[in-house]
């Protein structure tokens, strides 16, 4: 018995079949090898194809057939992960009308601030736990006054992994945790977001039926099966946007509880057991993937654009030419804590939403040139970046979190010793790393939305622990001092 996860990002589409049983991975590939294009007609602005989607989608679906040698009738239940936050609209037969607007597109951002100035920072904040901002409803709202004809002929609106979920089931459909991370859900009355709705002018039938996030949500036609080469009739049982994803993939819950990834951007994704919005909106509140009216579960998103780009960027310009990362994490083990006072401020991507979409870009502060070397740099790099998520994770214990373990994917920046150790000296907090991704998430969801698993425990008592990072008490003072001259020279 096998569970299958797909997990669509804006690079790649990523499938992978994970025994139901055991929780073993036993294929997993991503399609394109290079990354999917983005269309951008006009400075920020960001499109895809989602025919692009579904064809990658298909790639991805035989190779991991294909490489597991089951049969497709194994597979007892699909779940999906998406890029969060995107717009797709289809027409009354159900196909897309235009490309789809994805997350990092920010042409509606004066809709969404026109939005919350007439109808008001304090509605907006206790009712959607955020601004409209840049999110899919004001997206939509570009569209009815640039594209009249467009917003005409829709029959739905939707996010990527509806779309994908309507592509392999015909069924037009969505969740309350994706309409929350549109702007098009009320946490207060638990239902569509009404006064947003019509603030825009949308009428509220161009929401598709709203289905559980765990249960039934459709099932494979004829027609995707054929495409597939999956079994006609196979349930889709999950679905959830990639950072909600990510944190289920990770066991994140519960009150308290928190995910962190660091690729190109660094993302802290915690769960909260009340509504408490940020009341200068630097995080983002969304519907967790348990959420309930009765037991709210609220997944609260800190995203720090600059991470992992710096380490990168070290590579390619300041560290030996050839070097490899696990080269790099070696030379920056050889500086004490703290780089001997060296600073590096890692914001140097673009406008940081937790400090108030000021762009303030990176710099390299106390350095000397008797003292410092190439891996000073890159232990102050790292160290800029473990500080620049306790800078944000301290707006999220103003919201009434208290972290005590960080979970996160052995990947990406959780790959240095001196990251991940000095996130744990700095927050506190218990390092656990996992060998798990989205894809093997969505699988996980899938079982667990089909009834083939009790409930969440059961779910997750195969993930495998592959390694947990302490606090170093002898490490603490010099930590906090050189954390002390990363908020001085921020300022």
């Amino acid at each position: 018995m096998y569970l299958l996860g797909y997990d669509l990002g804006s690079s790649s589409v990523k499938a992978s079949i994970v025994h139901a049983e055991n929780g073993e991975c036993l294929a997993t590939d991503f399609f394109p090898k290079k990354e999917m294009e983005i269309i951008s007609l006009k400075s920020g602005w960001a499109e895809q194809n989602p025919e692009l989607w579904w064809e990658n989608l298909k790639e991805a679906t035989h190779s991991v057939l294909a490489k597991s040698g089951i049969n497709s009738n194994e597979i007892k239940a699909i779940g999906i992960s998406y890029q969060m936050h995107g717009l797709v609209m289809v027409d009354k037969d159900l196909k897309a009308i235009r490309n789809s607007i994805i997350w990092c597109d920010s042409r509606a951002v004066p809709y969404g601030e026109a939005a919350i100035e007439r109808i008001g920072k304090e509605y907006c904040l206790t009712h959607m736990l955020n601004s409209p901002g840049n999110f899919t409803l004001s997206k939509l709202a570009w569209v009815k006054k640039h594209e009249p004809e467009n917003f005409k002929s829709m029959q739905y609106y939707m996010l990527p992994g509806d779309y994908i979920a309507l592509r392999l089931t015909g069924k037009a459909c969505t969740t309350a945790s994706g309409l929350s991370e549109g702007i098009g859900w009320d946490f207060v009355d638990e239902k569509p977001a009404k006064l947003l709705y019509d603030y825009f002018g949308f009428d509220t039938e161009i929401i598709p039926e709203i289905v559980p996030t765990f249960g039934p949500q459709g099932r494979v036609t004829a027609e995707a099966a054929a495409e597939l080469g999956l079994s006609e009739g196979t349930p889709i049982t999950y679905r959830a946007g990639d950072q909600p994803n990510n944190a289920l993939s990770l066991n994140v819950l519960n009150p308290g509880e928190i995910a962190a990834t660091a690729g190109t951007s660094g993302v802290v994704y915690g769960v909260n057991g009340e509504a408490y919005p940020d009341l200068q909106s630097r995080v983002n509140s969304f519907a967790h993937v348990n959420h309930s009216k009765m037991h709210k579960r609220i997944g609260v998103l800190l995203c720090i654009n600059g991470t992992a780009i710096l380490n990168t960027w070290i590579k390619n310009t300041i560290a030996p030419e050839g070097i490899s990362y696990a080269e790099m994490n070696d030379l920056a083990a050889t500086i004490p804590v703290g780089s001997e006072g060296l600073t590096i401020i890692p914001f140097g991507n673009g406008a940081e939403r937790m400090l108030n979409n000021q762009e303030p870009n990176a710099s390299i502060h106390g350095i000397n040139f008797l003292r410092h070397s190439k891996a000073h740099l890159i232990r102050a790099a790292h160290e800029g970046i473990a500080f620049s998520f306790r800078y944000g994770m301290e707006i999220m214990s103003q919201m009434g979190m208290e972290i005590k373990t960080i979970r996160a994917g052995h990947a990406n920046l959780f790959l240095s010793p001196i990251f991940r150790q000095t996130l744990a000296n700095i927050t506190g907090a218990t390092i656990e790393l996992y060998n798990t991704d989205g894809s093997i998430g969505a699988a996980r969801g899938a079982g667990i939305g089909e009834g083939i698993y009790k409930g969440t425990k059961e779910a997750f008592a195969s993930l495998n622990k592959i390694m947990v990072v302490k606090p170093i008490p002898e490490e603490k003072q010099a930590t906090e001092e050189a954390f002390r001259l990363f908020i001085e020279r921020m300022d």
